[in-house]
């Protein structure tokens, strides 16, 4: 399964963000079920950014997301939001090489 999450942040609050991102990557990526794990920032409004992530299971992510890694972490950037963050999950259906 395929996350992203788009991340809207107060310009204030990118350095902010980008070294709890830092701080957190790996714990992320090495959380049970998760098999990639990238971020992207939107090319034309820099304070957008996506989280790009692959999930063995629906219930891989529904865990990491109840987890206090997902719930610290969250407490933290929630304050720094410009715009909610708006999430979708899919799965890929067909990927040309």
């Amino acid at each position: 399964m395929i996350r992203v999450v788009t991340l809207s942040f107060k310009k204030e609050n990118i350095v902010d963000f980008m070294a709890l991102f830092e701080e957190r990557k790996t714990l992320i990526r090495n959380f049970p079920g998760c098999t990639l794990l990238e971020l992207w920032q939107d090319k034309d409004h820099p304070h957008i950014f996506y989280t790009y992530s692959h999930w063995q299971h629906p219930d891989d992510l529904e865990n990491y997301r109840l987890s206090t890694l997902f719930q610290d972490t969250w407490t933290q950037v929630k304050h720094w939001f410009s715009d909610a963050p708006k999430a979708f999950s899919s799965y890929t259906m067909i990927q040309l090489p």
